[in-house]
């Protein structure tokens, strides 16, 4: 059985009378350890398509189930205290902008989603890895704004990890960088993918990044081609 699998995913907006398709019957199947590149023009639906699988939207219509747990199906979906459990347990999210918090430490920003899940305070040795894993260790007690733009986002990356999620979801990634530090963020994802068997679910319009997935769904108003 597929890790994620999507049925007929369907997102209407409303605004005043007007009916916005932002997505259009979309089916697919993820496989888990795969990375999975999601591409197109401004406004094809990219961000609608992720928001959804990541539980942080809900469709419309259509299903999806992940990780065997039917998660949205025929208009009804799971309690919103579920939804949470489902976010907590399966996603880490990163996205273009870092939106780490100034007046907190590396290490601090990464803890953030410990505030949520109280069971990761006493997790010192999760963090430790995370930080190692990310190349972060000797920035730990650093402010972001003594960080490079890089660093930053690895930071960010390192904050959707601390949960250990089977699923990572980044939204343009690599927006805000520069050439090397697009590279270096490209070479981490690849890491993470083939060290922790991580999925990768990835929004970008960098052609050179899209290349490392292994599938491509290619968004045009809405709908997959």
């Amino acid at each position: 059985m597929a890790f994620i699998e999507a049925k007929n995913l369907t997102k209407i907006y409303t605004r005043g009378t007007e009916k916005i398709q932002a997505l259009h019957k979309a089916n697919f199947t993820v496989e888990r350890g795969a990375i999975i590149a999601v591409t197109g023009a401004s406004g094809s639906g990219k961000t609608t398509l992720v928001n959804v699988l990541g539980c942080l939207d809900n469709p419309t219509s259509g299903s999806l189930v992940i990780d065997g747990q039917t998660v949205f199906e025929d208009k009804v979906h799971l309690s919103e205290s579920a939804l949470t459990i489902v976010r907590r347990k399966i996603f880490g999210y990163v996205f273009q902008k870092f939106f780490l918090l100034p007046t907190l430490t590396v290490k601090e920003n990464i803890l953030l989603p410990a505030v949520f899940q109280p069971g990761l305070r006493a997790n010192s040795a999760r963090l430790t890895e995370v930080l190692q894993m990310l190349g972060l260790d000797k920035r730990a007690n650093h402010l972001p704004g003594q960080l490079s733009g890089g660093e930053m986002q690895r930071t960010a990356i390192a904050r959707a990890l601390i949960n250990n999620p089977s699923v990572l979801i980044a939204d343009e990634p690599t927006g805000n960088l520069d050439s090397k530090r697009s590279e270096e963020i490209k070479n981490l994802l690849l890491e993470l993918n083939q060290k922790q068997n991580l999925t990768i679910i990835l929004v970008t319009h960098n052609p050179d990044l899209a290349k490392i997935g292994n599938q491509t769904l290619e968004l045009k108003d809405g709908i997959i081609q």
